[in-house]
């Protein structure tokens, strides 16, 4: 696990495909970065107007979340986490939910090198990025990360030392290999606290206790995770890169 004295040293870039994931993935890690005093950027890459099952408030189970909400409750969030900066790519209803029609060449180019926050602009040490799923825009937004992160010549593009894909217990079916199997971890303890008050600050997506997308759910998650390392609370991560 990384400890404080490395954590403090790092400039962290996460990339999240929807407001929550990274809430759901590494929002306590965020929370220890920065209170060591390391720095974190965040890019929110898609949000945009959608209509999902819910209740309405009217007897129906299908309702619309602007994707105005869902950036002001991201805002929130960022606020709360205390994070240096936040960007967001895209806005617009055609392309939420719909990341695998945008030519991964276009994505890598927004990530590495073109976005307000990108690769060559923030200069990461470390990055965060969504595991691959059967989410099509995780997995859109897997590889076009895999891509933007690819070693080159020395002094001719950044190369971020330290790549980790975090976990995401979203409504998708999983089997066999396929499963989320993390191989690094972060202690957070002392945040589980702050990482499911963030939860709750994603208002228009919070769900009953037993279900998922509660902070219930979310704070047993952390907890079983923790467990496989013999702490209180922990995230989970897949290394991609460790240049340690």
């Amino acid at each position: 696990m990384f400890g404080d004295e490395f954590l403090a040293r790092q400039r962290l870039l996460v990339i999240t495909p929807h407001a929550d994931d990274e809430t759901y993935g590494c929002a306590g890690s965020i929370a220890r970065i920065k209170s060591l005093g390391g720095e974190v950027f965040v890019v929110l890459v898609s949000a945009g107007d959608l209509e999902h099952f819910g209740d309405d408030g009217q007897g129906h189970n299908r309702k619309l979340v602007s994707h105005s909400t869902r950036l002001n409750e991201f805002d929130s969030v960022m606020r709360r986490l205390k994070v240096d900066d936040w960007d967001v790519l895209f806005t617009d209803e055609q392309t939420h939910l719909a990341l695998d029609t945008v030519p991964r060449k276009e994505l890598v180019r927004l990530l590495e090198s073109d976005g307000r926050l990108a690769i060559d602009q923030i200069r990461p040490t470390m990055m965060m990025i969504p595991a691959v799923s059967y989410n099509q825009d995780h997995e859109a937004l897997y590889r076009a990360c895999v891509t933007a992160t690819r070693p080159g010549v020395p002094g001719q593009r950044h190369l971020v030392p330290f790549v980790l894909a975090y976990d995401n217990t979203s409504l998708f079916w999983s089997f066999g290999d396929d499963r989320f199997h993390p191989n690094w971890y972060i202690d957070i303890s002392d945040f589980l606290a702050t990482k499911i008050e963030a939860m709750r600050l994603h208002e228009s997506q919070v769900r009953p206790p037993i279900y998922h997308g509660s902070p219930e759910s979310l704070e047993l998650a952390t907890r079983v995770r923790g467990r496989e390392v013999s702490v209180e609370a922990a995230e989970g991560f897949v290394v991609l890169r460790s240049l340690i």
